[in-house]
């Protein structure tokens, strides 16, 4: 059975992987948020951004998320940086 996630970038990763938002098809073996962090940083150069040990935040389905989260089908994933307030 396949899976197809969206995910969202913000901010300063929107700007490091040059797109906004994309609607993936999840391999097999990436089942939770932290998988998913994982398996988009290995694309390459301007994904490790999203490396493990970088500060990225991320939300599913609109509620802040620990990389233990499991996935499901037609869910959204939000990945960006801390936010400060002043």
């Amino acid at each position: 059975m396949t899976m197809k996630v969206k995910i969202l970038y913000f901010a300063g990763l929107r700007e490091a992987v040059g797109q906004a938002a994309e609607e993936l098809e999840l391999p097999a073996g990436v089942a939770t948020v932290g998988a998913l962090r994982a398996h988009l940083a290995a694309r390459g150069e301007a994904w490790q951004a999203l490396a493990v040990g970088r500060n990225v935040r991320a939300a599913l389905n609109q509620k802040m998320a620990a990389a233990d989260a499991a996935l499901a089908a037609a869910d959204e994933v939000a990945f960006f940086p801390p936010v400060t307030g002043g």
